[in-house]
């Protein structure tokens, strides 16, 4: 039986050999297989609850709903953004209206005679011009209404000049009023919906990681921490996107849209009418194109977060990656899932695509049919030239509107794509909720616990029976130990007991009331938890501590109670001294999840913070695995009083931990074998006593029994362990400020620091230095890109085409009367050439934002391939900096790639076409109109110029608040990944009371650029207003001296007016190209850092030949992160080809270190490491590793099956089942694997989860015999095995060490006693070295350490 359970599978997609990225026809993609019930084969009832624990229910979440944790204050804001907005939109309706009379005003005064000619004796109106008598209506004389069916003769009106001029200042004046009241409505509707964004993205943050962290922990069985990480950050960013300023720009167009229909409704309800027809196609093709990009962009959403569970994983074992150098072939399994996610992004695009071409088309299509109709209705009177073009700008305008919208579209659908995913977590019901605030609360504990018949199968493995029929029962104040092999349900009971999980039948009771009556959070905190595999949080040694005190009845102490109490609990836990000789004593920040500390570090702090709170119940799930023996020692001693007066259940492989127990359960498959006092076992001679006696240590040959001389050595050690335990050298407090000069540190620390700040400090990038970077990167890619910006510039010319169509089909309606054949020839014509440009921009849109999605989603995949890789490549040193956790590299894969996205699609084509826009418009309008061209021209720059310190604003505040979301996601990636510590301690309030307030301050640094941004880009759309005005007043002069016809005027003015649109449609994109700016700074910082310990290197001599000589000289060592302490000091040490050698000593003492030295990890300070006489230094990196083979102290699994698993650690990718099979038999791990459903291809899990503790190392041994190595490292390697399988692998080990080095770190002295040469360490020195007898006969430290782990009943 195991206590490990199988997610539902997943299908294997096998990576080709190469790069799928070089290849143009490697895009194929898997799908997820169809949901099916696992549980089906279980009765009902047993199935409900393994279901409930582990079913996830999506419900497709709608536009509004991203608006659902907005409280009254927010809803008002947003609603005086949208009011802003909606005012804003109107303003180019009013615009029309006003451009309407400018139109009519012009067309009049142009065709009217001048004053001059007017006058002039003996003038003879002829050929063009008017005949001197003409049937009109007096009403027309008024200016207001033709009448066809009246006729009158008169003399051709005269409009003076001057009355001209007063009337173009005054419609010039209202233009400017418009252009006024955009800038403040812009300015308010873009900065209120920024902020709100920022606010409600940030609660929707705080509510999943929430809701995440009261999901039951076999929910985590199937959703990975890198899942976590990617909704928190990446998909949360798509969020604040959907629900920020593109809304106000929505909000906006939907008002121009909807005000310019109105508008043309009023003017002329059937020219609107007809025209809105093409609206109707345009609004359909929205409705069924936006509900294909959703599914799409969903799915795309889920791929990713595979691979982002993945690449969390991996990132988070780099050390054994690097190890093994299975870089490249995990990257190639992370790029099958880009696969995914680049399949579905481009379905999105193409969607899109399709979608903005009918756009266009409606819009063009639009402008044709007004063209066809208007000559009709302007013959009979019904309409006037200028009520014409009122309707057919405001309804032109409105169809435009809703191309604007189109680019941000992407951005609301993929808001709401995410919004699904993280709302069906925070909706989801968990089967276990530690917020429930329901149930009973004892109020005098005494801690009797008793499990009745429990039945209990874990959700992801429901065909595995971990426990049938399984009852015992705990006493109040007593210590129960449970010892038995790998997998026979120890831990399971321990999660039982925790309510990580239900079991399907049966009953646990605490003092007599089932738990599942009792409130969930209470009990929790009246039972402390300290696991096999310890759990630190990325903060101080005192708040790691502290958090032990979270739910207890100490948590309100105050400050000075609180240290007293942590101080008193290190000082249990003997880490007291240790701590005290940090450079920063409690103050000392541990690491992302403790790595600055060493294992029996870790431990120590771990059980600190369990015994802190003086719990009732305290569970030890091989609480001192990762102790040395004299740490053990004292640190079993400290447990034993700690476990007076209070219920303990300890787990242990390590008999000699729990021999004082008051009761021994002996388990094998699920059911208790034997109970009894260490004493009683022993005397039975049964299952126990085979245990023990596969641990004892061998006596010292012709030794005496240990006596009166054990007691004395005993009693000395225990004087002397807490002076010298754990110090690495003796120090004195030094503050890690920067008052701390890293000249202070010697040379060789400072060359270091140098180099480092060299390669990290990397800055200075100029935008071409971007450009250039992703236009290689895109190379491949190159013909699409200049097929798809021919197609902008299609797009783009038909502005300027856009005017000279105007120009002409408005002058043609000046012969109305005069020509009216010519009248419908020329706009029929144009007419003709609007649907000629309709067509042509309908196939163009579409071309070139489906070639451009191409482009970014086969950009974005190659981007998170590459960046994986090299995070991989990066030496240790790299992954230690507080700036490379892995949730922050975790959400850098998500994030930077996406935000480069944002810049993609139709985002990059709407810029590219803007910019052909404002180019060919300028020149059209200087060509026909230079002086009116260039005036109207010269003020573009002040748009570019607002609308470029905008996006300088932007870029300027991504690159500080990126800082802040690369924190606060590490963090929650942080409390995710250590789920099961986060609520044994009731941590919740207390990880999104912090997450909170960071998040917090976040927002409130935001505001400051976000005002910024909002006034900016407020100016360059009033801009548009105040060029306008200019173009018309001046216009205006030059129509009135006569310079230029209407043709001419309409021409330039229409040039202008599309261009200034134009340039502040690319700027509205500020934002988005902020953030791309600063991702691809980042991602070309990354690729651009050459690490020192360089795993690409081709550099260096190839060792041939191996023998496995190992020699270290003079060898001094400080982390790259902790430079004031010395943990190697002065190492000499020489070990010979064949020799199995252990290396023994008290935790912090180096061993570990040696281990990272020899995997060359890090570089020493100072001396040597040697190989055959070669300095390891001088050899190539990967070819040296590769004749190397690491098991660590904390085995790492990787998602995907155990065949997988155990493959990767062999060079030969095509290693045959054959090979796999003997490895796992000398592993131990084979008839286990057989016994599973699905054997070798059974599923391991996120990190392994789903095996236990035992399995995973034993597959981990597998994993690195199958890789032939001439030099094992054993780091830990059976810390986690029970007693037989730890005598059987063990066996195993021997038998492989035999023809090669093997060098183990081991605290359990009896996996070493047959070592070829033991050398114990102290103080980052060989303090001692001999074999096991040679040693013993010293009775110095080695001899101590045995001492403490004799098992024999002392005479």
């Amino acid at each position: 039986m195991v206590d490990a359970t199988v997610s539902e599978k997943t299908p294997t997609v096998t990576p080709s050999d190469t790069s799928p990225l070089l290849s143009k026809g490697a895009s194929t993609a898997f799908d997820a297989p169809a949901y099916s019930d696992e549980f089906s084969s279980l009765p009902p009832s047993e199935a409900e609850i393994l279901r409930e624990q582990v079913q996830h229910t999506e419900k497709s979440a709608s536009f509004m709903s991203l608006f659902r944790y907005a409280d009254s204050f927010d809803k008002l804001l947003l609603v005086f953004g949208g009011l802003a907005a909606l005012a804003e939109g109107c303003m180019r309706p009013l615009m029309t209206i006003v451009f309407g009379q400018v139109t009519d005003l012009f067309s009049n005064y142009t065709r009217y005679i001048p004053y001059e000619e007017f006058y002039s004796p003996g003038f003879n109106y002829t050929g063009s011009h008017y005949n001197g008598t003409y049937g009109y209506n007096e009403t027309y004389y008024n200016q207001t209404m033709y009448n066809s069916t009246e006729s009158y003769n008169y003399m051709n009106e005269y409009i003076d000049p001057d009355y001209f001029q007063r009337e173009v200042n005054r419609l010039t004046v209202y233009f400017v009023i418009i252009g006024i009241a955009d800038v403040a409505l812009s300015y308010f509707s873009t900065y209120l919906f920024i902020d709100r964004g920022e606010v409600l993205s940030a609660r929707i943050r705080e509510k999943y990681l929430e809701a995440t962290l009261r999901q039951n922990i076999g929910y985590f069985d199937k959703v990975g921490t890198g899942e976590i990480t990617s909704r928190i950050s990446a998909d949360a960013i798509l969020i604040q996107e959907g629900i920020s300023e593109k809304v106000a720009y929505c909000v906006a167009n939907l008002a121009t849209l909807t005000a310019g229909f109105i508008v043309g409704m009023v003017r002329s309800y059937k020219l609107a009418l007809i025209l809105s027809s093409m609206l109707i196609m345009m609004m359909f093709s929205f409705a069924i194109g936006s509900q294909k990009m959703k599914s799409a962009i969903r799915r795309s959403l889920s791929g990713y977060s595979v691979g982002g569970t993945l690449a969390e994983e991996v990132l988070a074992s780099v050390r054994n990656v690097q190890a093994f150098g299975i870089q490249e072939r995990l990257a190639l399994r992370y790029d099958s899932h880009l696969v995914v996610t680049e399949k579905y992004g481009l379905r999105a695009g193409i969607c899109l695509g399709i979608m903005s071409g009918i756009l266009w088309f409606g819009i063009f299509g639009a402008d044709a049919i007004a063209f066809f109709t208007a000559p009709m209705y302007i013959q009979q009177g019904e309409l006037t030239t200028g009520i014409v073009v009122t309707v057919l700008l405001t309804i032109t305008h409105g169809a435009f509107a809703l191309s604007h919208i189109a680019p941000h579209f992407k951005a609301f659908t993929s808001a709401t794509a995410a919004a699904t995913k993280i709302y069906s977590t925070i909706d989801r019901v968990s089967a276990i909720d530690s917020k429930d605030a329901s149930g009973d609360k004892i109020e005098n504990i005494n801690g009797e616990i008793e499990l009745k018949n429990i039945k209990f199968i874990y959700p992801s493995r429901p065909n595995v029976v971990v426990l049938n029929d399984f009852s015992l029962k705990i006493p109040a104040g007593k210590t129960v130990a449970l010892v038995g092999a790998s997998g026979s349900g120890k831990s399971t009971i321990v999660g039982i007991i925790e309510r990580f999980y239900k079991p399907v039948k049966g009953q646990v009771t605490l003092d007599g009331h089932d738990i599942t009556s009792l409130n969930l959070r209470w009990m929790r905190g009246t039972i402390s938890l300290v696991s096999q595999e310890p759990t630190l949080f990325s903060t101080t040694v005192y708040e790691n501590v502290e958090q032990g005190l979270i739910g207890s009845p100490y948590e309100n102490l105050s400050a000075i109670e609180k240290r007293e109490l942590i101080v008193e609990a290190c000082k249990q836990a003997n880490a007291l001294s240790f701590i005290e000789a940090l450079p920063d004593g409690f103050n000392t920040t541990v690491g992302e999840r403790g790595f600055l500390m060493s294992g029996g570090q870790k431990q120590r702090i771990a059980i600190a913070r369990a015994i802190v709170s003086n719990p009732k119940i305290l569970l030890l799930d091989e609480a001192t695995s990762a102790l040395d023996t004299k740490s053990e020692g004292i640190v079993q001693e400290a447990l034993d009083r700690a476990a007076k007066n209070r219920t303990t259940i300890v787990i242990a492989h390590r008999l000699s931990t729990i021999k004082d127990a008051d009761m021994i359960v002996v388990m094998k498959r699920g059911e208790i074998i034997e109970t009894g006092t260490h004493n009683e076992l022993i005397a039975r001679k049964s299952e126990y006593y085979n245990l023990v006696q596969s641990q004892k240590i061998e006596k010292e040959k012709n030794a005496t029994i240990y006596g009166e001389e054990t007691s004395s050595s005993s009693s000395e050690t225990s004087s002397t362990l807490d002076e010298k335990l754990d110090n690495d050298e003796t120090l004195e407090k030094v503050k890690t400020k920067a008052s701390v000069k890293v000249r202070d540190l010697g040379p060789d620390v400072e060359d270091v620091e140098n180099e480092a700040a060299e390669v990290i400090n990397e800055s200075g990038y100029t935008i071409p230095d971007l450009v250039k970077f992703i236009a290689r990167l895109s190379q491949s890619e190159n013909s699409y890109v200049y097929m798809g910006v021919f197609c902008s510039v299609i797009q783009g010319l038909s502005y300027p085409a856009l005017g000279e169509f105007y120009g002409h089909a408005v002058q043609g309606l000046q012969f109305v009367f005069s020509d009216p054949g010519r009248m419908y020839s020329e706009t029929y014509t144009y007419a003709g050439l609007f649907i000629f440009l309709a067509v042509l921009l309908c196939v163009t849109t579409a071309s070139a934002i489906s070639l451009y999605t191409y482009v970014a989603q086969r950009l974005i995949r190659r981007i998170r391939y590459q960046m994986f890789r090299r995070f991989l490549r990066q030496d240790i040193a790299f992954f230690d900096l507080d700036e490379n956790t892995t949730g922050t590299l975790t959400m850098s894969l998500a994030r930077e790639a996406q935000s480069i996205d944002g810049l993609s699609g139709a985002t990059f084509g709407q810029i590219m076409n803007s910019i052909v826009n404002v180019i060919s418009s300028a020149t059209l309008a200087i060509i026909v109109a230079w002086n009116l061209g260039l005036v109207c021209v010269a003020c573009v720059p002040l748009m570019v110029l607002s609308g470029f310190f905008r996006f300088w604003v932007i870029a300027k505040f991504e690159e500080t608040v990126k800082k802040s979301h690369e924190a606060s996601a590490s963090y929650a990636c942080e409390a995710a990944s250590a789920i099961k510590t986060v609520i044994s301690l009731t941590r919740e309030d207390d990880v999104c009371e912090r997450y909170h307030n960071a998040l917090h301050a976040q927002t409130l640094k935001s505001r400051v650029a976000s005002r910024k941004s909002a006034i900016l880009y407020a100016v360059a759309q009033g801009m548009q207003y105040f060029i306008t005005a200019l173009a018309f007043w001046y216009g205006g002069n030059l129509l009135r001296i006569r310079q230029y016809g209407l043709l001419e005027f309409y021409i330039a003015y229409m040039a202008v007016i599309f261009g200034a649109q134009g340039a502040g449609i690319v700027f509205s994109f500020a934002s988005d190209m902020g953030k791309a700016r600063l991702a691809a700074i980042s991602v070309k910082k990354l690729f651009d850092r050459v690490p020192e310990i360089d795993a690409w290197s081709t550099e260096g001599t190839k060792p041939e030949n191996v023998e496995g000589n190992i020699e270290f000289k003079d060898v001094v060592f400080r982390y790259p992160t902790r430079r004031q302490v010395r943990v190697l000091n002065g190492l000499n040490l020489r070990i010979k080809k064949g020799e199995y050698v252990a290396l023994v000593g008290a935790s912090g003492c180096g061993k570990s270190t040696t281990i990272g030295l020899i995997e060359s990890f890090y570089r020493p300070t100072s001396g040597q490491v040697v190989l055959d006489g070669v300095d390891i230094r001088d050899l190539n990196l990967s070819e040296y590793r590769s004749h190397i083979a690491l098991v660590s102290q904390e085995p790492t699994l990787y998602a995907g099956t155990i065949r997988d698993n155990v493959k990767l650690g062999s060079p030969d990718e095509n290693v045959s089942d054959e090979v796999m099979i003997a490895v796992c038999k000398q592993a131990n791990i084979h008839d286990f694997i057989m016994s599973l459903p699905d054997g070798y291809d059974t599923l391991v899990g996120s990190k392994g989860t789903l095996l236990s503790g035992g399995q995973k190392q034993r597959v981990a041994i597998a994993r690195a015999l199958i890789r032939e190595p001439k030099i094992l490292l054993l780091d830990e390697a059976t810390s986690a095995l029970d007693s037989e399988s730890e005598k059987i692998v063990q066996a195993a080990l021997d038998e492989a060490a035999k023809g090669r080095t093997t060098i183990a770190v081991a605290h359990r002295l009896s996996t070493i006693q047959n070592a070829d040469v033991i050398f114990v360490f102290d103080q980052g020195v060989v303090v001692e070295q001999g074999s096991h007898q040679e040693l013993l006969g010293k009775r110095g430290k080695y001899y101590e350490l045995v001492q403490m782990q004799a098992l024999e009943e002392m005479q």
